[in-house]
């Protein structure tokens, strides 16, 4: 029985004590400041804060326009149809992602092409887009997983020799480099999520993100009804083209910006949080630690351990004995879970082809059959078969102290990890 003794699960001594893990986002003062300014001011719609937001994320982030939305999904819609998209064209993206990097392209008609990943970093496998590109290709997604930046020198050839657009789904990847450039500075544009569980969280909430001021212009109709000029201009509501209502609020975009004068602070505290944890974890049995490829710097939104089921004897239930193991490290005080439990083509909306109705979009004449057979996208399959994620254990205020204890209880399991084979599925 190893070092550690008796799994909590089964009784033992729990490592982490409740209430260690602080919550996320940590709230001060600033954010109170900003809130209820923007409480007891006049506009709660589309008001002040939305447009001092999108000034001063953009200035973050180093982009020329930037506009504030109620979700990252808005922003990848956005991004979606500013980039020309239309009914039946392919939009080609990863194989493993949250559902809305692939829902987003069924918002406006389009159908969905899925590439395998490559294990190591988690993102799409560069080497595999090309194969995927077909006359009705008209742009690809790539997602900057769990806050690793894709290799986008690689996407970008690729996507200039064929003459179609990248839009970046940086929704996880808040200040996460690739050769000493931001996210949602290299593709052609980009949608950040501010969820509650995101690097800049004010609750829900988005940016989409552009160079191009076409494309921010098509990105503008759509975010508001149709009409082409913004709410804080002297709009004439005419809707010149298909729009939604994706604008963000004023209260919303105030807890943002009261965020945002920390979000360095809380990122650099993150890389050096992860890198303790795995100076702690490098020696432990059975575990696939994260890869930082050359010229990249990740801001650990996420970090991501596998196990390695071929050294536990457990390929052939890779899933089930997975969740073991998550069960046995929650039993810890282990804040950890299982992000996503399917790979995207497995999800009932691609299987049935039906996503409005009727085999809507892929039964419009103007689009081509297209196979998402799991079998394709064996590596997808196996990352979410084997994965567990670390969410915000790693994040302000959470010091190394409890990163001390976060590597201490999982050391117990996996040094322990002979004490779960009867345990119950």
């Amino acid at each position: 029985m190893g070092q550690h003794g008796k799994l909590a699960i089964f009784g033992g001594e729990q490592v982490i004590p409740p209430g260690t893990i602080k919550p996320w986002p940590p709230i001060n003062e600033v954010d109170e400041k900003y809130v209820l300014e923007s409480l007891r001011g006049t506009n709660h719609a589309f008001g002040p804060n939305c447009v001092a937001f999108e000034k001063e994320f953009a200035a973050w982030n180093g982009n020329q326009y930037a506009i504030t939305t109620n979700s990252g999904t808005a922003a990848l819609h956005m991004c979606v149809a500013a980039c020309d998209c239309s009914e039946g064209d392919e939009v080609i993206v990863t194989a493993y992602s949250w559902s809305s990097s692939a829902t987003c392209i069924l918002h406006h008609n389009c159908i969905p092409v899925f590439v395998d990943i490559d294990f190591d970093t988690m993102n799409i496998d560069v080497n595999k887009i090309e194969a995927a590109i077909t006359p009705k290709t008209k742009a690809i997604i790539v997602v900057h997983l769990h806050g690793l930046a894709v290799d986008m020198d690689k996407v970008m050839a690729v996507a200039q020799k064929h003459g179609i657009k990248v839009i970046e789904d940086a929704c996880q990847a808040h200040g996460a480099k690739y050769k000493g450039k931001k996210v949602g500075t290299l593709g052609h544009c980009a949608a950040f999520s501010f969820n509650q569980n995101k690097n800049l969280a004010s609750g829900e909430g988005g940016m989409f993100v552009t160079d191009d001021e076409e494309i921010m212009k098509k990105a503008r109709t759509l975010w508001s009804f149709g009409e082409t000029r913004t709410p804080s201009e002297s709009r004439d509501y005419h809707v010149y083209a298909l729009g939604w209502m994706y604008r963000n609020n004023d209260l919303t975009a105030a807890f943002g910006r009261a965020q945002l004068t920390r979000l360095d602070m809380y990122l650099d505290w993150q890389r050096n949080s992860a890198e303790l944890l795995t100076q702690q974890l490098h020696s432990v049995p059975h575990l696939i630690l994260p890869t930082t490829p050359d010229q990249h710097e990740p801001n650990w939104y996420n970090y991501v351990l596998r196990l390695d089921m071929a050294a536990l004897g457990h390929e052939a239930d890779a899933s089930q004995f997975r969740n073991k193991v998550v069960r046995a490290l929650k039993a810890e005080g282990v804040e950890t879970m299982v992000w996503q439990s399917f790979i995207l083509p497995q999800m009932t909306v691609f299987q049935a082809k039906n996503a409005y109705g009727y085999g809507s979009p892929w039964t419009s004449p103007h689009a081509q059959p297209v196979d998402y057979s799991p079998e394709q996208y064996p590596v997808a399959q196996r990352h979410c078969d084997t994965h567990t994620c670390l969410v915000s254990s790693l994040r302000y205020p959470n010091g190394a102290d409890t990163i001390e204890l976060m590597g201490e209880a999982i050391s117990k399991v996996m040094e322990n990890v002979d004490q779960l084979e009867d345990l119950a599925v």
